[in-house]
């Protein structure tokens, strides 16, 4: 296949209708340049300029190329501007995996921050209700960087965003809304709203509940935890929830767990040589997590 330098010497040869020109143009000695034709003359094999007593014109061969020769070369400018700019930070496309429960409280605020600053990178958002899902989007190339809880498995770059407070969600009255905090054995006989096996939650809060002693009882079982937060909220049962899964108009009441419980939240990033993640990553972390 032609080279882009190849074809460059080509376009500026039969621009300026002379090689000696055309090297002096392109800052090349005229045996590079006449290398350069000779190597795109062999790749064709038919001869695109035609040597004169004065100068040199393009032949019918060369006729033919001229116009895709052009486009080439254009489309190489347009790959090095495009790629200068994502250096910049200024172009591009970002591909994002989020815990679904964060992406309103953490992520949606650094969004909006980030369109006013780079309108023209693109943003690409998946969620997920298990860390390890996040692990499979990187992994698997789908996305570029991972917000959410710190997975289990995960050997690569990793930025801490902050500490999320794990919280039990009641409806407003009932008899232990108004504790300062609350035990996984005062749980023991409350109906949950407990989570599919989807969710990362349901295997992890099952495990600190029997490291208590305690079996949690399931009144029912969503997939999100911002889903579980309402329905709590509503009385159908007593739900454990990160404290991001509660925002908006909240109309239960959130105690905090005796011991505390709670998680890391991190951003995973694909590659770290990679500028406009590492760079969204720093916005990330920059907001942290809200304890409120």
């Amino acid at each position: 296949m032609p080279t882009l330098r190849a074809l460059e010497c080509l376009v500026a040869v039969l621009d300026a209708g002379s090689i000696t020109d055309a090297a002096t143009a392109l800052h090349m000695s005229q045996p590079a340049l006449s290398h350069q034709l000779a190597a795109l003359e062999k790749e064709l094999g038919v001869a695109v300029v035609e040597r004169l007593p004065r100068g040199v014109r393009a032949t019918v061969a060369g006729r033919a190329i001229e116009a895709d020769a052009r486009v080439a070369l254009a489309a190489g400018e347009r790959v090095v501007e495009t790629g200068r700019a994502v250096a910049r930070g200024g172009a591009g496309q970002l591909r994002i995996a989020c815990a679904e429960s964060m992406t309103a409280s953490l992520l949606a605020p650094v969004l909006r921050q980030w369109r006013r600053r780079h309108p023209d990178i693109r943003i690409a958002l998946v969620e997920e209700t298990r860390a390890d899902a996040l692990v499979r989007q990187l992994e698997s190339g789908q996305a570029d960087l991972a917000v959410g809880p710190r997975p289990t498995r995960w050997t690569g770059h990793s930025g801490l965003i902050g500490y999320e407070e794990v919280v039990v969600v009641l409806p407003q009255g009932h008899p232990l809304a108004d504790r300062p905090a609350i035990t996984f054995v005062e749980l023991e006989n409350e109906p949950i709203v407990h989570y599919d096996p989807e969710n990362g939650l349901a295997a992890w809060l099952d495990s600190v509940a029997a490291h208590h002693g305690v079996v949690l009882t399931v009144a029912m079982r969503t997939r999100q935890a911002v889903t579980a937060a309402q329905l709590a909220a509503a009385g159908v049962g007593v739900a454990i929830v990160p404290r991001s899964a509660i925002h908006g108009r909240f109309a239960g009441v959130a105690v905090p767990m005796d011991p505390p419980l709670g998680r890391d939240v991190v951003c995973l990033v694909a590659n770290p040589s990679d500028v406009v993640a590492r760079r969204f990553e720093t916005a990330v972390i920059g907001r942290g997590v809200r304890v409120s």
